[in-house]
């Protein structure tokens, strides 16, 4: 079947797409890697040999394959061949530590291991912990080299059966809170996200946040399914992102949005041409509608943030280009998704009332790998008994629909009996012209049970003393919201996609506050 045939299908798999596009394109480029360039023929020889070599080693269909390494050709060739194989690929945080490197080891089951040397170094004290097959990508000592491991030229796998509910991959979460929880995503989900019209084979899209990260996936595969070109980055820097758009001749891209704030500072960012630019996509934290605007007004093409979780669920989406008014929202419920809002008691809430969002679509995981309980508490049934995913996230819905969040439930601090949403106090501190960014935290506090704590980083060359800052909030601030410390910092903790860790934040503080 061609490619298009097989996108006419309800179901079908990326593997099958990209043999397609091998067949029908195949001097077309698929891949850049630095000076390095692969083809959609050359790509579909090479994960035909990687496919062979995992059944060689005796990786059967639905088992995991494990991948940590930085951004490469390789990387992206053996997350493809993994699925090829029927197996589901396990991408793996490098910033991960090493003991959660080797519990997700343990809990995916990987026979192999692909890595690369900086991965190898990093987990050096714990590899006699590690019983999976190392294999190194970069051609380093980190394990028995890829072009070694590789069959034989012209090696071809067996044919395997995948289903809509068998595993795609194992995305692994919240490392960095305690012990990571592998999200088991289906064919089916991925088969959407590829059908959804966004790409097409002339797009190029700029690949700049880590293959293990669902932010970039969601960006990459439906490249690939459609036949476009992926250009990787395997570090993000702005300088290079702008250079790389330009040379390219880039139409598409995934950013996070401390991202889009680095590359829009940029003093010469309107010395490139981005002409190229059909549309760009954030998501995985949240965006200053400053930013969107100014995003809007010098970058070429639309602008499209997406809201939703890798566990999925629902997802809302904001055409921030139509709706420029609404850039303090993450917009309305995509197509065929259901979004609502649940009280603590589980219960629906009135439109216009705060609530923790929950959603359903076709895009759903199967559960946490391993971890039945945890899969219970991240669900939520509707009277009808229909399944959604809990968010943890506090909203609330306007008369048009667009969906405002507030807070990560967990973020939300309860002073005095009162809830205080740092949300709100961030975007007043976001109106001082001496405030590039900040996150306000929730610490304990023997007068009020928890009280608010902002940490902030200022523009470049800005002096206003953190009391002066402080009184100025809380002069524009109700009694109950006001700040009982506020601490500078030059830059704020931040996870691989750019989210702000505000667990560290709240475990760092020492300060008066806590007794106060």
């Amino acid at each position: 079947m061609t490619a298009e045939e097989l996108m006419a299908e309800d179901f079908g798999t990326l593997s099958d797409l990209v043999a397609a596009q091998g067949r029908g394109r195949p001097g077309h480029i698929a891949l850049v890697d630095g000076e390095r360039t692969i083809s959609y023929g050359d790509l579909n020889v090479l994960v035909d040999r990687i496919a062979a070599g995992l059944q060689r080693e005796g990786v059967g269909p639905r088992e995991a394959v494990a991948i940590c390494a930085t951004t490469s050709l390789e990387y992206a060739a053996v997350f493809l061949g993994a699925l090829r194989a029927g197996a589901a690929a396990a991408p793996l945080a490098p910033s991960s530590s090493p003991e959660s490197l080797v519990m997700m080891l343990k809990d995916c089951g990987s026979k192999l291991f692909f890595l690369d040397k900086g991965v190898a170094d990093a987990i050096a004290g714990v590899a006699g912990e590690i019983e999976a097959k190392p294999i190194a990508l970069d051609g380093s000592d980190a394990g028995l080299s890829f072009e070694a491991w590789l069959p034989e030229s012209g090696a071809r796998p067996q044919a395997v059966s995948v289903g809509p509910n068998d595993p795609f991959n194992i995305i692994y979460s919240s490392g960095t809170t305690g012990a990571p929880k592998g999200i088991v995503q289906p064919h089916a989900m991925r088969w959407g996200q590829v059908r959804r019209g966004i790409y097409s084979g002339d797009s190029v899209t700029m690949i700049s946040t880590p293959l293990y990260s669902n932010t970039t996936l969601v960006s990459f595969l439906p490249t690939l399914g459609n036949g476009g070109t992926a250009v990787l980055m395997p570090k993000f820097d702005a300088e290079k992102f702008l250079k790389l758009s330009e040379k390219h001749r880039a139409t598409h891209a995934m950013l996070v949005p401390v991202q889009y704030r680095r590359i829009m500072e940029r003093p010469d960012f309107d010395t490139y041409d981005l002409s190229s630019y059909v549309l760009k996509f954030s998501t995985s934290a949240p965006f200053a509608p400053e930013v969107k605007a100014d995003v809007l007004k010098r970058w070429p093409g639309g602008l499209i943030e997406f809201y939703g979780m890798t566990e999925g669920g629902g997802s809302c989406m904001l055409v921030a280009h139509e709706h420029p008014d609404k850039l303090h929202t993450v917009g309305k419920p995509m197509n065929g998704h259901d979004i609502r809002l649940i009280d603590e008691d589980g219960k629906e809430v009135p439109q216009g009332h705060v609530g923790e969002v929950v959603g359903r679509s076709g895009a759903m995981m199967v559960g946490y790998h391993n971890q039945p309980g945890k899969t219970r508490d991240a669900e939520w049934f509707s009277p009808e008994g229909l399944r959604f995913i809990r968010t943890g996230d506090v909203g609330r819905f306007d008369e048009d629909g667009f969906l405002t969040l507030m807070d990560r439930k967990k973020d939300m601090i309860i002073s005095g009996g009162f809830n205080i949403y740092p949300s709100d106090l961030e975007l007043e501190l976001s109106k001082h012209p001496d405030v590039l960014e900040s996150a306000v935290v929730g610490v304990p506090s023997d007068k009020w049970g928890e009280t608010p704590v902002a940490y902030v980083t200022l523009r470049p060359g800005r002096t206003i003393a953190a009391e002066e800052l402080k009184a100025w909030l809380n002069g524009r601030v109700g009694k109950t919201q006001r700040l009982a410390d506020l601490i500078y910092m030059d830059t704020l903790p931040r996870s691989h996609i750019g989210k702000v860790l505000k667990k560290d934040l709240r475990d760092s503080y020492k300060g008066p506050a806590l007794t106060g």
